[in-house]
């Protein structure tokens, strides 16, 4: 495996995607030019190095294999501040990978993002709501009130929400980018 660095993070993120959306990760792993084996391989040494008992701070972590953040700035999130560091990743060039860094560089949350100036996608019926297309944070604009949900893995999310059409839906994200959806029947008035 070649050394850390952007492209073998981003394997790490597509071997999560890989439960939901096999054949885009099929797709994108082959736009990086990584085998399968690649895949798992960056994957386990990831996992290796987050369970290290040497292991450095999850931020320390991301500074190293990414890099210098495209941008970082100061965020308020109700009563709570943190720093908003930001990554370019090649497969998605309309987003960025963010992470949520507390005092001491605590890592609060670490997901996928528009990026500043991207146009995202329309988000008003199920249609438009295709794998990878968008991201929670769309999802919530568009469909709110969402209710968040807990998810089936830490870097995933759910939000289950109304349609226009009456119908309630799960929608479930890895990294922060949509990969499927759940819909109930519509709901009678």
């Amino acid at each position: 495996m070649d050394t850390w660095g952007p492209r073998a993070f981003q394997l790490v993120l597509l071997r999560r995607m890989a439960d939901h959306q096999p054949e885009l990760v099929e797709e994108a792993r082959r736009e990086l030019g990584a085998s399968a084996a690649q895949m798992r391989e960056a994957n386990r040494r990831w996992q290796a190095a987050v369970r290290s008992p040497r292991t450095r701070g999850a931020l320390s972590r991301y500074r190293s294999v990414l890099g210098e953040p495209e941008t970082s700035e100061r965020r308020r999130i109700g009563d709570l501040e943190c720093e908003a560091l930001r990554w370019r990743l090649p497969l998605w060039p309309d987003l960025r990978f963010e992470v949520l860094a507390g005092p001491g560089g605590a890592v609060w949350n670490e997901w996928l993002v528009r990026a500043p100036g991207a146009t995202g996608p329309l988000l008003c019926t199920a249609d438009d709501l295709r794998p990878w297309c968008c991201t929670v944070d769309e999802v919530a604009a568009a469909f709110g009130p969402v209710r968040p949900m807990e998810g089936s893995a830490p870097s995933r999310w759910r939000l289950a929400f109304g349609l226009p059409d009456g119908r309630a839906c799960v929608a479930e994200f890895t990294w922060g980018l949509l990969q499927r959806v759940a819909y109930s029947p519509s709901q009678s008035p």
